[in-house]
């Protein structure tokens, strides 16, 4: 029996306790040849509402021994795996933490939130629709947080209900397709789909069908930016209009 070689890019993910989808979903996207390597964060209540404090909280939280644990693996890059717990802060205050992050593992440094933005970015995209399983206090401050980088939501679709940790990673495809379609707008040149936890990469395609629209997800983006950053090459696992600007 073969397998795969295991020569390439190893790749440090720190993914809060409660999340159940962002591995799945980076192990699907993993380009042949790298290793994914995953660290659980604390420092969150599993049974509270994900709200701003919260995921606030969990931003700035001491992850000093975190980082010392995922840095045994020797990465070469290092995925904070949570978008809310910056874009709950600023965008100076996601910039310092991959900074950090970076100053403690000599490794590549990236950042869901900031992902998004290099994502769009690379799109040439500056008007978009923006849907999440956040409170509404998150939304409003991942919209201030994409202003701050010159991107101006046209449209805001939330789920319409409060979600605690697990109900965010418990909503459906079809219900996350449903959500992300309520989000657009004539205006909207792309649709933002944030949140590590929600499952939004299996329905990337189908949603990009039916508005004829680019779908960013916070999942999608990481793995975009990482493989652009590593120079490592598209395969048929990278799903979006995103993944088109690394055929070439």
């Amino acid at each position: 029996m073969s397998s795969e070689g295991r020569g390439g890019a190893r790749i440090g993910v720190l993914v809060p306790f409660t999340n159940t989808n962002l591995e799945p979903d980076m192990m699907m996207m993993r380009p042949p040849g790298t290793t994914l390597h995953f660290h659980r964060l604390g420092n969150y209540d599993a049974d509270k509402i994900p709200a701003t404090e919260q995921m606030a909280g969990l931003g700035a939280s001491d992850i000093s021994e975190d980082l010392r644990l995922i840095c045994g693996v020797r990465p070469d890059a290092v995925l904070y795996g949570c978008t809310s717990a910056t874009l709950t802060h600023s965008a100076d205050f996601d910039k310092d933490l991959a900074a950090r992050i970076n100053a403690h593992s000599n490794a590549l440094s990236l950042t869901a939130a900031s992902c998004l933005i290099e994502a769009l970015n690379a799109l040439d995209i500056t008007r978009v629709g923006f849907a999440s399983p956040y409170v509404g206090e998150i939304n409003r401050l991942a919209i201030r947080f994409l202003e701050s980088h010159q991107i101006t939501t046209v449209e805001c679709a939330d789920i319409g209900r409060e979600l605690g940790n697990y109900g965010q990673g418990e909503l459906s495809p079809d219900e996350v397709a449903e959500l992300a379609c309520r989000a657009d707008h004539p205006e909207a040149k792309a649709l933002v789909l944030s949140c590590t936890d929600m499952r939004s990469v299996e329905v990337l395609d189908r949603i990009e069908s039916r508005t004829g629209k680019a779908v960013i997800t916070s999942n999608q983006a990481m793995m975009f930016c990482l493989m652009r950053a590593l120079g490592l090459r598209y395969h048929d696992n990278c799903p979006g209009q995103l993944f088109d600007l690394l055929k070439n």
